[in-house]
């Protein structure tokens, strides 16, 4: 909450203690789905969230992966119509939720708090319009190792400074890279036979994040 904190006056604090609600949710628990009408901004305070969306034969797209302290939830509302996409705890976690009509309120007595959301849209929207090239024109190999920096990126590493810090099932990393779960299978293999990771389990190290970002880079 602290950039958002930073741009209220002491009234427009006191507005949002009174309707901040924290809620907990458990591994891969529903935050809300495609179709619902949008009603609160979220704030992750603690764990890690997916935004994805069902495509064609019910295959699953992961769209964003959100990391504390991020906001999110809050486009629909406005533009005025239900979620495009669903949103689910990948761990547990916990999350501050304030009701969407508080914040249009703020809004519209705040212009820096204003400013701040469109900043924060037109960020993902670039970052959506980026990661829409990368998905449908990298080959496998980029795909992948794209998906395991931006894990690298979000999360960062265990003490080990090598251990990605999200537990990631082969069916939801083939998700995040836009392929099916026997090719990321394959290419992940591919990965250790060439020392660039290794595996074990759902933990996966990366030891050559360099060789990793180049081969994302150049797809």
């Amino acid at each position: 909450m602290a950039e958002i904190w930073s741009i209220l006056n002491g009234d427009e604090k006191r507005l949002i203690m009174e309707n901040f609600n924290i809620q907990t949710y458990k591994k891969n628990q529903l935050i809300y789905a495609e179709g619902d009408e949008p009603k609160y901004l979220w704030c992750l305070l603690k764990g890690k969230v997916k935004k994805f969306k069902s495509g064609v034969g019910g295959r699953v797209q992961i769209l964003r992966l959100i990391r504390p302290v991020q906001y999110f939830g809050y486009r629909a509302y406005f533009a005025e119509e239900p979620y495009v996409s669903s949103a689910a705890a990948f761990e547990p976690s916990t999350l501050g939720a304030i009701p969407l009509s508080i914040v249009k309120e703020l809004i519209d007595k705040n212009i820096n708090l204003a400013w701040f959301f469109i900043r924060e849209l037109s960020h993902n929207l670039g970052g959506s319009d980026t990661r829409i090239v990368n998905l449908t024109q990298k080959h496998i190999r980029g795909r992948l190792a794209e998906a395991l920096i931006v894990l690298r990126d979000n999360y960062g590493y265990e003490d080990d400074q090598s251990t990605l810090k999200i537990y990631m099932a082969r069916e939801d990393l083939a998700n995040l890279s836009n392929m099916t779960t026997a090719n990321a299978i394959r290419t992940l293999s591919t990965f250790v036979n060439e020392r660039l990771i290794a595996v074990d389990g759902r933990r996966i190290k990366l030891l050559n994040e360099p060789q990793l970002r180049k081969i994302s880079k150049f797809g």
